[in-house]
């Protein structure tokens, strides 16, 4: 769906890789995706595949990297999620939250070790920084990390971790006397545990885990040596919201197509429900909000690639364009009634992953206090925790 004529505003690049994405996710995900989400596994097989296709770290420059634009990268975000959340949250972690710091933060070292294997699939990594009691407001962690002779002595627990049991490393945000600092985890050091939540409903294609750190001990080379505070994991966050607001737009044209081909086939009271004045009145509501959103993801990534983009005006895309594809997996699913509650349809899968990706990276409400201090000036909680 291209209602503003949005093509116009891409190069040729930014079409191609949009295109080849798009491919890799019809031919090799959309067959198997609901399998997957039903029994709650990830296709494994995939990960490869991701890294042969760019999508790893994709804007990032050398480390074999794709080095693709921003908008670029924005559009496989968005192709990945109209496949599954759970698969776009898989490179979106893999190259926001593991890749990037270890970019912008890590030594030579860390990044000759990492970031060549990450890039091609051929490592995973997971990002550590929610614990059970610490979402909204990390600077509370109580992870702790203490100097020995040799390194450091990692001690407490992550929770909400996206790959932390297919992980070989782990990016860990802990306090060190009292300051927030990452830390460059093997996830084969004794003392490391990645627990697999289960049960979940939502983003059931996804793993999900909980990371225990119990004497975990690292070198000294482990530590990024030039960042400190909120800074550091904010940072990254940044990135990954950035891909979160590109990547909803993905699940709601997935829902969206899938209701408009339902509703021009779907005849009751001997015409196609597509012919009733409800029915389009909210296709006609789906169809505006979601061009909005395309515009929205379109300038921030002008401005991400201009090194003009601020964190408020990513919380504002963030914000809105996760709001707007819940809303249309919402009144796509009542288009097609009880057939909306079905595997054989995409729509109540993007769904209720949806309902996760409102929450993770930023509450909806959260984002809502980002831009009301933009406005004010005043920070409606705790300015020294979240900045």
């Amino acid at each position: 769906m291209d209602f503003y004529n949005l093509d116009e505003l891409l190069t040729e690049e930014e079409r191609l890789v949009r295109g080849a994405v798009r491919a890799m996710v019809t031919e090799r995900v959309l067959p198997t995706i609901a399998d997957h989400y039903e029994h709650g596994t990830f296709p494994t097989e995939l990960i490869p595949e991701f890294g042969r296709l760019g999508v790893l770290g994709a804007n990032l420059h050398g480390y074999g990297c794709a080095g693709m634009g921003d908008v670029a990268y924005g559009l496989a975000m968005q192709e990945l999620e109209r496949g599954d959340s759970g698969i776009r949250s898989f490179c979106s972690v893999q190259g926001a939250l593991v890749m990037y710091p270890l970019y912008a933060y890590g030594t030579d070292k860390q990044k000759d070790t990492w970031l060549p294997r990450l890039a091609r699939g051929e490592a995973v990594g997971c990002f550590g920084l929610t614990e059970p009691d610490f979402g909204s407001n990390p600077g509370g962690m109580i992870t702790r990390a203490e100097r020995t002779s040799s390194g450091y002595l990692l001690n407490g627990t992550k929770r909400w971790i996206t790959n932390g049991n297919l992980a070989d490393v782990a990016i860990v945000w802990a306090k060190l006397d009292g300051v927030i600092r990452g830390f460059v985890v093997d996830t084969r050091t004794p003392g490391f545990t990645a627990r697999k939540i289960e049960r979940k409903f939502s983003l059931r294609a996804s793993v999900t885990s909980e990371l225990i750190l119990e004497d975990v001990e690292v070198p000294e080379d482990a530590i990024f040596p030039n960042v400190e505070g909120l800074k550091g994991p904010l940072g990254c966050l940044t990135q990954a919201r950035y891909g979160i607001a590109w990547g909803a737009l993905g699940a709601a044209q997935a829902c969206f197509d899938c209701a408009v081909d339902y509703a021009k086939n779907r005849v009751q009271f001997s015409r196609p429900i597509a012919g009733y004045q409800l029915v389009q009145a909210k296709f006609a509501d789906m169809l505006t909000e979601i061009t909005k959103g395309q515009l929205v993801a379109w300038r921030l990534g002008r401005l991400k690639e201009a090194k003009a983009m601020t964190p408020a005006q990513v919380s504002l895309a963030k914000r809105n364009n996760v709001a707007v594809a819940l809303d249309v997996a919402r009144k796509c699913r009542d288009i097609l009634g009880g057939n909306g509650i079905t595997y054989e349809y995409p729509i109540a899968r993007h769904l209720l992953n949806l309902e996760t990706v409102i929450t993770y990276e930023g509450t909806h409400d959260i984002h809502t206090l980002v831009l009301g201090q933009a406005v004010t000036g005043i920070a409606a909680y705790d300015p020294t925790s979240i900045r």
